[in-house]
């Protein structure tokens, strides 16, 4: 008999944590118990687990007993505070927050890029930011065909990056802009409704926003060369669900549009769409609610010798956060 784990959830309420209770139970994964922790606010809340009724428990210290895979996803402060304590009672933990990510001493893992890393583990590995985790499954198989030298991209990011209010501001400005009411400007800086907005995090001092760092780090990180240049620009978008990105990547030797679809259409977790003549290209309101990163408009870049335009788009709540942690669950 196959054997099963105790898992945890910690931020089990909110929109990453419902989504990894979710793909657990479509992906069978092997579960004895599953333990859904949450902050005090949610004690009396309930969440669906294969058919059951789960009650919340708070999130303490003390919560991890007989835990054998924690997933967190309750914001970089719980995981500073928390994953130490479940680590210590046994667990390994699977983060998905920003608290260590950059740690030397955590793996940063992609299944699909660098499984391996995942052996490295003392206890911890740090699931990356959405948008890297993407566009690194896109990049890997022209990496090890080609050698990336550089890699230029923007981002265009749903609101459900910044959570289910994000998700509700977005909601209700459309209705108050038909309605023709005042429109309320709560959970980002500047009205999103038929809008953009270049800003995504905290600016830091060379100008860049942080979630632009992290794809530069993260990057790096997971494909394991620190040799990669990448520079980015985030922009949040009136969309709900599903990142998409502008990805220019510039290799050591030439990869042919022909080449880059044959790459990529074998390479694991990616579906190539891209048809011109028929107007087939990846959209984030058809990616909504499926696992794979999708790849499209692929055309050499005319302005350099060696260089490739993708356009790449995923889930994030999914592919982007719940579902990597629990295929490194999977592999673990």
């Amino acid at each position: 008999m196959a054997r099963k784990f105790n898992v945890a959830v910690v931020g089990a309420t909110g929109a990453v944590g419902t989504c990894m209770l979710r793909l657990l139970e479509e992906r069978n994964f092997p579960v004895n118990e599953i333990r859904p922790l949450a902050s005090s606010r949610s004690i009396n809340k309930k969440v669906r687990f294969c058919d059951q009724e789960i009650p919340v428990r708070e999130l303490t210290h003390d919560a991890f007993k007989n835990i054998e895979i924690a997933l967190f996803s309750a914001g970089a402060g719980r995981s500073k505070e928390f994953a130490p304590s479940a680590v210590k009672a046994g667990a390994v933990v699977i983060d998905n927050t920003s608290q260590f990510r950059m740690d030397p001493e955590v793996p940063l893992v992609v299944p699909e890029v660098n499984p391996q890393d995942i052996k490295k583990h003392k206890g911890i590995i740090a699931n990356p930011n959405c948008s890297t985790i993407q566009m690194v499954v896109a990049l890997k198989p022209l990496h090890d065909y080609a050698t990336i030298k550089r890699v230029v991209v923007s981002t265009y990011q749903s609101v459900s990056g910044a959570g289910q209010s994000a998700i509700n501001e977005l909601c209700n400005q459309a209705k108050q802009f038909v309605d023709g009411d005042d429109l309320v400007v709560e959970k980002f800086q500047h009205q999103i409704v038929f809008n953009l907005i270049p800003h995504i995090d905290v600016f830091l001092d060379n100008y860049y926003t942080k979630e632009e760092m992290k794809m530069v780090h993260e990057t790096k990180k997971i494909m394991g060369d620190d040799s990669i240049q990448v520079t980015s620009t985030c922009v949040r978008v009136p969309v709900f669900y599903a990142h998409s990105e502008s990805v220019n990547v510039e290799t050591e030797r030439k990869i042919t549009r022909e080449k880059a679809i044959e790459l990529l259409s074998k390479a694991p977790g990616i579906k190539v769409i891209d048809d011109v003549h028929t107007n087939k290209y990846p959209m984030p309101w058809d990616a909504g609610g499926l696992d794979a990163t999708y790849v499209g408009r692929i055309r050499e870049d005319e302005s350099i010798a060696n260089g490739l335009n993708l356009w790449v788009v995923a889930d994030n709540l999914r592919k982007g956060a719940a579902l990597n942690a629990i295929q490194i669950a999977e592999l673990l």
